[in-house]
């Protein structure tokens, strides 16, 4: 059976970050990505629609150890991909991933005091098992085989195609057709542009209105610190100035959120000109960031709107017919294609089923520890990012946790490391781990993930400034974390690495 020191499950944006972080910090470590697909990048490899792209700017969402150089701080997704792809082979991490493993279950034994990985190898018959000491799941949290479709009346009586974005077919022609789009997320909201370019007519079809910011797809002030100050130091520059402003906005949006909303219709307006029915179709009923804005590069989105090329309906489905969708109003949109813009399914951990020495983990039961550690479950850490900033800035953090516990261990000479509910936790209130955040997909699948608490460190604070405090600068041995070592894997209940562990738990 292989063994390493340390497995990453994923080798998307989250997996190949951690893995660079491991080389930097932890060089004695041995480890291995598992990937259940066969290629590097994650959603970056998987989405393959027209005009996918960033939502994030790439100084955030790029690594810390390697500047985003391209121009575009909203980038096309060949250029993610191509980045993250980079970021794996010029360290050679390309070399440890292991593709065509799909992670089914973990299991971790208190006695050996490792993990016992069992793979389904995509392209071989039979399961395989792989042992590790510590595990760490950068697999996201949603579906990577099928996204959300709801169960549309009348979907089998329609003559034409539906497509979900996520399965693209790369064959799908669409010049010359009639398309509607149906959502109003940031999916929708890139394929619109892309697709009117060519398509006899497309519409975005939504229930309700979302949020959207337009941006410089060029980053005027980056372009400017670019030219003046040498590669490194620029990016680290601008990638502060953008957390900087990130930060500054979402304060703004709970602090005033009136203020925000008032500004962000208005520059809508602006874009739309003053004929257009803003409040109908750009006009949420929630407050800005209680879900994601869509963030839309060069405006192009209401550019299509403004040319004709796209509209948008702001009505429910009815049914599908043979030639396209009947709404409530009364009215109806004839189609010849059907994109179902409708959102992730998601799954936690990405379906991978962990047990402690046999005995399955229910994630509902446990508590989330400061957004990463999962309680009473030993040498585990997940990555899940911002929902309200660039989903590096965190993935990162997460991975620098993780080399400050491995090598912490090390110096103890301990084997595991794992957070426990101190008796002043036991009467916590459990909290969804994603709160005060209400898109439809969330909502859907919060009752299946861990909880977080209402107090520090089982909060998942989705604030960079505070994560950096917690999760990079407080001390590990705070109470929650328990090191030790157990007999067998230690020696004897004498032995200096179980005095250690006892003196160091104490």
């Amino acid at each position: 059976m292989t063994h390493f020191d340390i497995v990453i499950i994923g080798a998307g944006l989250s997996g190949i970050g951690a893995a660079r972080r491991l080389q930097d910090a932890c060089p004695d470590e041995s480890f291995a990505i598992l990937e259940g697909r066969d290629a590097i990048g994650g959603t970056w490899d998987l989405f393959r629609y027209p005009g996918i792209r960033s939502d994030s700017d790439m100084y955030t969402m790029g690594y810390d150890s390697k500047p985003w150089l391209d121009a575009k701080a909203i980038a096309d997704g060949a250029s993610i991909l191509a980045y993250v792809k980079e970021a794996a082979v010029e360290r050679g991490i390309d070399r440890h991933i292991r593709f065509g493993h799909w992670v089914k279950s973990a299991d971790w034994s208190s006695e050996k005091s490792q993990w016992t990985i069992t793979v389904q190898r995509v392209h071989e018959a039979g399961d395989v098992q792989i042992t590790c000491n510590f595990l760490l799941a950068c697999s996201g949290y949603y579906n990577y085989e099928k996204g959300y479709t709801p169960a549309f009346e009348g979907l089998a009586d329609f003559t034409g195609k539906v497509i979900h974005p996520q399965a693209w077919p790369e064959d799908l022609d669409y010049n010359g057709k009639r398309v509607v789009i149906i959502g109003s997320g940031a999916t929708a909201m890139t394929l619109v542009p892309a697709i009117a370019q060519t398509a006899a007519q497309v519409t975005m079809l939504q229930r309700s209105p979302t949020y959207v910011v337009s941006m410089p797809a060029i980053d005027p002030v980056a372009k400017l610190i670019n030219k003046l100050l040498p590669e490194k130091l620029a990016y680290r520059l601008i990638r502060w100035k953008n957390v900087q402003f990130q930060r500054m906005f979402y304060r703004k949006t709970r602090k005033n959120p009136g203020a925000v909303k008032k500004k962000l219709l208005g520059l809508v307006r602006k874009s739309l000109g003053p004929d257009y029915d803003v409040d109908k179709h750009f006009t949420p009923d929630y407050n800005p960031w209680d879900q994601r804005l869509c963030l839309v590069p060069d405006a192009d989105l209401f550019k299509s709107i403004r040319s004709g090329r796209a509209v948008v309906v702001t009505d429910t489905i009815k049914s599908f017919t043979p030639g396209g969708i009947e709404l409530e109003s009364g009215s109806s949109l004839p189609a010849d294609i059907v994109i179902t813009a409708t959102g992730l399914d998601l799954v936690v951990l990405g379906g991978t089923q962990i047990s402690i020495d046999g005995a399955p983990v229910n994630f509902p039961d446990t508590f989330s520890y400061k957004g990463m550690m999962l309680s009473d479950v030993p040498n585990f850490v997940y990555t899940m990012g911002y929902i309200n900033a660039s989903w590096t800035l965190r993935s990162e953090l997460v991975a620098e946790f993780v080399c400050r516990v491995v090598n912490r261990m090390s110096e103890l000479k301990v084997t595991q490391c794992t957070p426990h509910l101190r008796p002043t936790d036991n009467n916590m209130t459990k909290r969804p781990l994603i709160d005060s955040f209400t898109p439809g997909y969330m909502q859907r699948a919060m009752d299946r993930f861990p909880r977080q608490g209402d107090h520090d460190p089982w909060l998942n604070t989705q604030n960079y400034a505070r994560d950096k405090e917690i999760i990079r600068h407080a001390p590990l041995e705070d109470g929650v974390l328990e090191f030790s070592a157990p007999v067998t894997a230690a020696g004897s209940e004498d032995s200096p690495q179980r005095k250690q562990a006892s003196k160091s738990a104490a």
